[in-house]
């Protein structure tokens, strides 16, 4: 055995030998970070490349153009702009729904049990509450479908999810096949979310028995379920003392972040003497109250509570020793909220942001500009180009024609496209919210006008281009440029979120900067005015921005946005959402798998990823902006620590980025885009002439 000194001269060289092995993996991490930029780089030039190909091109697709840019990289994804996605309006009355009988069907149990197993393995079913699954096996309907047959046709629309009880089918794309599946397997939920068309085909190999049900149905439980739970916790909610002078937006988010926790016969709730910091609310069974003067003494029993009575309501003031004991007398079921939760929530709403732009002088201004506008029409306009399209719509620089100096903004929308897809509540919303909506962070809509084919809205023009542009060709940002532009986002939103505006688009193709760099909101085709404590049902956004009550159908509001916004804040900084596959459909099973699956990647520091995850919480009352403090709890967040927010209001603050805009009509900070040369049938509804 060695010396002392021996042991200490090996254990230095040991020490000397992990060193330089830490600092070798140190420097290949670096050399792997400068080879990823490099990686970074090289796409973003290539995709800024494709993307002028593609609108200059003749075919408008580079696949079909025969050109190989790159032969190394021939899989790369073009980085295209996203399509968001629009439900057609719930024909649903949520006043109506809980006297609603659904049609059951009759099973053997083998059957009920193969399809509760079926969904319960389904990516996407498996999250739906239990008895949503109960319902849902109750309301499938029997169907066969002969050998050789289409079950599901690619390209064809659809509105019904399959279980398979009997036989095989195999599922092809363009003629390819991609699989066969087996009895026990579900396909086609996508269409029970929304109206879509199908992407792949589903042929019977053999003669198959089917269960299935349609998007009405899927929807009306899923509205269904939530509307009779969330009316039931408000009822017991508003029965406890304590609760009942809360606002009932407040009392909405309380409801939404009780859980229900079950007890068996003699099981503690409470023990006596234990320290406790929840509250709990009886909605099944009846408990015991007992409460013991010593150890050796035997508990004394005080009360039987049943449902709709509560205990432990001392807990939500503070730290509580609990002076009592309560056992479950059966099977009991509880609503419990722990006091954090309770904390976050109570106190109100601040009303952020909601009056600094409503001053005597600006009521001034926008009658004056009112007036302006009113004596407008559309043959005072020269169009001049395309600035942007979209989903259901076409941008236009326009300018005046007695005034060269005036540029502006015309979305031009096709009466016979919006009739088409049953969007004309969303249209009409969209013009309501944006004359109201005078914040500097949210576009301007001045005037509407309309013709046969058409409806046109006048906005303001914002010549510094498109926030994906410049995520495009520049890469992910730092922190500081992604703070910029969220703290835009975080104002436009917080205007919005005081008057109960739901935005529902948030991504960076909906962020223009206007000529001095300040990002602004703009596209509200799927904004909505939802009432406080109140939801709203129709599936909206964009696929990799929707928050996972959209996607299950649980009723949404506000706090869908603060979800969008952490998306957001990730893809500013990683160049890419985190929640990103190749077909909606995967895309929203792992989104429902929630933001702790994801790996961040490095150049996201600690306390952006913190707030990232603290905005994207699965429970909407959970999430930050959408407590108490609303939006200011965002802005005191430490990742916005020494932003300067009140020169951001004032615009005293230096954006990181500023455009190069020569002049009214300069358009060098957007793509090309080719005219639309298709004029499409005129509109014989009269109707819309009186709305808009």
């Amino acid at each position: 055995m060695g010396t002392l000194r021996d042991l200490q001269f090996a254990l230095q060289l040991k020490i000397e030998e992990l060193r330089q092995r830490d600092a070798l993996i140190d420097e290949l991490e670096l050399e792997l970070d400068t080879k990823d930029d490099l990686i970074r780089q090289l796409q973003t030039e290539l995709d800024r490349h494709r993307n002028a190909l593609q609108h200059t091109g003749t075919t408008g697709n580079i696949e079909n153009t025969g050109l190989a840019l790159s032969p190394s990289v021939p899989d790369e994804p073009l980085r295209t702009k996203r399509q968001a996605i629009s439900a057609e309006p719930t024909a649903l009355d949520p006043s109506q729904l809980t006297h609603i009988t659904l049609t059951n069907y009759s099973k053997s149990e083998e059957s009920r049990e193969l399809i509760q197993r079926a969904l319960l393995e389904n990516d996407f079913m498996k999250h739906l509450d239990h008895g949503q699954i109960l319902t849902i096996v109750d309301c499938m309907h029997p169907t066969r479908v002969a050998r050789g047959c289409c079950v599901i046709q690619e390209g064809d629309d659809g509105s019904l999810v399959y279980v398979l009880e009997e036989g095989k089918v195999e599922v092809t794309k363009a003629g390819t096949k991609l699989c066969t599946m087996d009895p026990g397997k579900v396909f086609g939920e996508l269409a029970v979310l929304y109206n879509c068309t199908r992407t792949a085909t589903v042929t019977a190999l053999t003669d198959i028995k089917l269960w299935a049900i349609d998007r009405q149905g899927f929807q009306t439980i899923m509205m269904r379920t939530g509307l009779i739970k969330q009316s039931l916790y408000l009822e017991l909610l508003r029965s406890v003392p304590s609760f009942q002078s809360l606002p009932e937006d407040v009392l909405s988010k309380v409801a939404d972040v009780l859980e229900e926790t079950h007890y068996s016969e003699s099981e503690y709730i409470i023990r006596q003497g234990a320290t406790g910091d929840t509250f709990f609310i009886i909605s099944q069974g009846q408990v015991r109250v007992t409460r013991q003067k010593s150890t050796s003494e035997e508990p004394e029993f005080l009360t039987t509570l049943t449902r709709g009575e509560w205990f432990g309501e001392q807990a939500l003031k503070g730290e509580d020793v609990r002076t009592a004991s309560v056992t479950a007398l059966g099977r009991v079921t509880c609503l419990v909220v722990d006091r954090e939760s309770f904390m976050h929530l109570t106190g109100g709403l601040d009303d952020v942001n909601s009056k600094p732009y409503e001053s005597d002088d600006i009521k001034a201004k926008l009658e004056a500009e009112s007036v302006f506008f009113s004596c407008l029409s559309l043959s005072d306009f020269d169009v001049i180009c395309t600035l942007g399209l979209g989903g259901f719509s076409r941008v236009q620089l326009v300018q005046l024609k007695n005034d060269p100096s005036q540029s502006f903004a015309m979305k031009v929308l096709k009466k016979r496209h919006i009739l088409d897809t049953r969007q004309q509540g969303h249209i009409l919303s969209e013009r309501s919210i944006m004359m109201e909506a005078h914040s500097p962070f949210t576009v301007r809509l001045f005037r509407t006008f309309q013709d046969s084919r058409y409806l046109y809205m006048l906005l303001e023009a914002c010549l510094g281009g498109e926030l994906w542009t410049l995520l495009r060709d520049r890469g992910p940002f730092d922190d500081s440029t992604t703070r910029f532009y969220t703290g835009c986002v975080v104002e436009g939103l917080a205007f919005l979120h005081a008057r109960a505006i739901v935005y529902r688009d948030l991504k960076p193709e909906n962020i223009m900067l206007d000529h001095r760099g300040y990002a602004k909101l703009v596209d509200f085709g799927f904004a909505k005015k939802v009432g406080l404590g109140q939801k709203t049902w129709t599936f909206c956004g964009t696929p990799e921005y929707v928050a996972p009550e959209i996607i299950l159908n649980k009723g949404h509001d506000v706090s869908a946005d603060c979800w969008s916004l952490g998306i957001l804040i990730y893809e500013l900084l990683s160049g890419s959402p985190p929640f990103t596959a190749c077909d909606p459909m995967n895309t929203y099973n792992i989104i429902l798998r929630g933001i702790d699956m994801v790996e961040f990647p490095k150049k996201i520091s600690k306390s952006a990823a913190n707030l990232i995850k603290r905005l994207c919480r699965d429970n909407p009352s959970e999430r930050v902006g959408n407590q108490k403090n609303g939006v200011k709890d965002i802005q005191k967040h430490k990742w916005f620590e020494g932003f300067n927010w009140e020169g951001l209001r004032q615009a005293t603050l230096a954006p990181p980025f500023t455009p190069t805009v020569e002049g009214p009509l300069d358009t060098n900070n957007f793509d090309c885009f080719p005219d639309d040369n298709e004029d499409p049938p005129p509109d014989e509804d009269s109707s819309w002439d009186l709305e808009f």
